[in-house]
């Protein structure tokens, strides 16, 4: 048990583990779920329409005690003696959400998907062409061009709450990975390093979503991208700009 303080008395929480299922690398955390860990703890406090920057420190360990450090304005999840695997601060979008494609466009792409042939991380818990209905999202997200992605996608029932509402920092999952497809995770395989989302909403089971990601620019080992979640009705369930970082591939084989 970790102890937090909360308005200056002490709580005793349990302690935080990342499954194995719920990876990006095989070796750890998938970085958007990690992100929305840290950053759905701190939009507890700031609203949950207001966005959050998460970062990730080191790949988060799968299968690991891990424990939660909050200070003013910032929410850290620590491992060992304190080092920091991913912390969340207050945020700001850059620019605006991705916008929408027809139907018909979304559904070419999810069939055009670059991942199911050639995919750096085939068994990643959202993007993976190796995991298989109800053991991954299946956000599978193809090209549209002008550096676009899109997909049709409906949250499965094995990750939705007893209420029937895809868990909030699973909403920052599927705000993850079609933003690396944009950024081009298939030619420079990359792994997240920071991403700043807000959820305006939680989508209900097998409700029909569009996906969409659009390439934001490069700057060296960082690659730039955005990603916006809409839901049946036209409206943003949630949007998220992140920074990709070039990696070895062979270190996170």
């Amino acid at each position: 048990m970790s102890g937090v303080l909360h308005d200056g008395q002490m709580r005793l929480e349990p302690p935080v583990i990342i499954p194995a299922q719920f990876n990006g690398p095989s070796r750890s955390g998938n970085g958007g779920y990690v992100c929305g860990l840290v950053g759905n703890r701190l939009a507890d406090r700031l609203g949950a329409d207001q966005p959050v920057t998460a970062t990730l420190r080191v790949p988060p360990p799968l299968e690991t005690v891990l424990a939660w450090r909050d200070e003013p304005g910032v929410v850290r999840l620590v491992a060992g003696v304190g080092a920091v695997v991913a912390e969340a601060t207050a945020g700001t979008y850059a620019g605006t959400p991705v916008e929408p494609v027809p139907p018909d466009v979304a559904a070419q792409a999810y069939r055009d998907y670059e991942g199911y042939v050639d995919h750096p991380f085939p068994h990643c818990f959202v993007c993976g062409s190796a995991r298989t209905l109800g053991d991954g999202l299946l956000v599978w997200s193809g090209p549209v061009g002008d550096g676009r992605m899109a997909c049709p996608w409906s949250p499965p029932a094995a990750f939705c709450a007893d209420d029937g509402l895809l868990r909030r920092e699973l909403v920052w999952a599927v705000l993850d990975c079609p933003g690396g497809w944009a950024a081009g995770i298939k030619a420079n395989p990359m792994v997240l390093g920071r991403m700043t989302a807000s959820v305006a909403r939680r989508p209900k089971v097998d409700e029909p979503c569009l996906v969409v990601a659009d390439r934001r620019g490069t700057s060296g080992r960082k690659n730039h991208a955005a990603t916006t979640l809409y839901g049946a009705d036209g409206d943003i369930i949630g949007r998220s700009e992140q920074t990709w970082i070039t990696i070895d591939i062979e270190a996170f084989s």
